[in-house]
């Protein structure tokens, strides 16, 4: 059985993607699994460092304005569907399986082109047009959010394995040490995810002295475009984290935006959350993360009212309470889907299944 993935872009749309076919070879281990995406995005280094191989599409966004984008995107879109096309008969695909962005569009149209069963996976609270288009063709849709998309059927976000199976008591000493902070005092992490990180950086390096004066310390991705400030007593500020699984095991409480996938892990590890949505796109983020405030697993702050003030008084009010950040602790991790991987695998499998019966 071949199974295509398509997929690119952002991490947002690859990570799970690559989670889901980790885990598809781990069900099924004579599955055999390649991925289609585009050229702009971050497939080109994602994929390959996981052991997959990658069809390039040429795969361009939709234009927004006219222009020469605009004159060329028809023939572009043509010339992806056909490549992407052509992989999926040489492959002999039993299944293409999207998660959105403009790079699984040609996937999805040339699925459609070769009769070969298409499931599409909605992370966000709203839809993009990658999947609304997908969603038209196949009756096999998922989605973490209920009523995004028609004939929908919930499927939680497949996570890493070292998230998804996160101890975090257990790693707290190990992952405390990992950054050089102190074991005995509480820790809140702030990222600001792949884009949109500066206000929030802006407003937290206001809120630092003030936090860590009160004994709170502060993990700070600041992102890797960014210059990384004085490390000091209590503050460790790094460009980029590549072991989430040791910043989620050292952390009490998280400052972020609301991607689907940061929500998903936060829930998954059971760590409460201030929450401030990305204020463009389409307003997802803002409900990626409602359910879990409603829940009373985090809260949430519109990005245009977040100020230093505010921030440091949040902090203090929930790390300082031991109760309320047990509580919203527990509200979270209850609200967390730690085996979506495996489910959405056996998906799958049951859909290439019913393909060949």
């Amino acid at each position: 059985m071949h199974v295509v993935f398509a997929a690119g872009g952002t991490a947002g749309h690859l990570e799970p993607a690559l989670n889901t076919a980790d885990a598809l070879v781990r069900l099924s281990p004579g599955t055999s699994v390649s991925f289609i995406g585009g050229s702009r995005g971050l497939e080109a280094d994602l994929v390959p460092q996981r052991g997959y191989p990658l069809v390039q599409t040429g795969a361009v966004p939709f234009p927004r304005r006219i222009g020469r984008n605009a004159l060329t995107f028809p023939m572009d879109t043509f010339a992806s569907v056909r490549a992407a096309s052509a992989h999926l008969r040489s492959a002999r695909a039993a299944v293409v399986v999207g998660f959105g962005g403009y790079a699984a569009v040609p996937g999805y149209l040339a699925a459609r082109r070769t009769r070969t069963p298409l499931i599409i996976h909605e992370a966000n609270s709203r839809a993009g047009f990658a999947n609304r288009l997908g969603a038209s063709i196949t009756s096999h849709v998922g989605a973490v959010h209920g009523g995004v998309l028609a004939h929908s059927r919930h499927m939680g976000l497949p996570l890493r394995s070292s998230i998804a199976n996160l101890n975090r008591g257990k790693l707290r000493g190990e992952a405390r040490k990992h950054w050089g902070l102190a074991e005995e005092q509480p820790v809140v992490l702030i990222f600001g995810g792949s884009q949109g990180a500066r206000h929030l950086n802006d407003v937290s390096a206001a809120s630092i002295a003030a936090i860590t004066a009160a004994g709170i310390q502060v993990l700070h991705s600041v992102g890797s475009r960014n210059e990384v400030p004085r490390h000091r007593p209590g503050y460790a500020p790094v460009a980029y984290i590549e072991r989430m699984d040791l910043a989620y095991a050292a952390a009490d409480l998280v400052v972020c935006r609301s991607g689907a996938m940061t929500c998903a892990e936060l829930t998954a590890v059971g760590l409460p959350g201030i929450y401030v949505p990305l204020p463009i796109g389409n307003g997802e983020q803002a409900g990626n993360s409602q359910p879990i405030v409603n829940a009373g697993g985090g809260l949430q702050q519109a990005d245009e009212y977040l100020t230093s003030e505010w921030l440091t008084s949040t902090v203090l009010s929930v790390v300082q309470d031991e109760s309320r950040l047990v509580a919203m602790s527990s509200a979270a991790y209850a609200l967390g889907e730690r085996k979506a991987d495996q489910q959405f695998a056996e998906w799958i499998v049951d859909v290439a299944r019913l393909r060949e019966g």
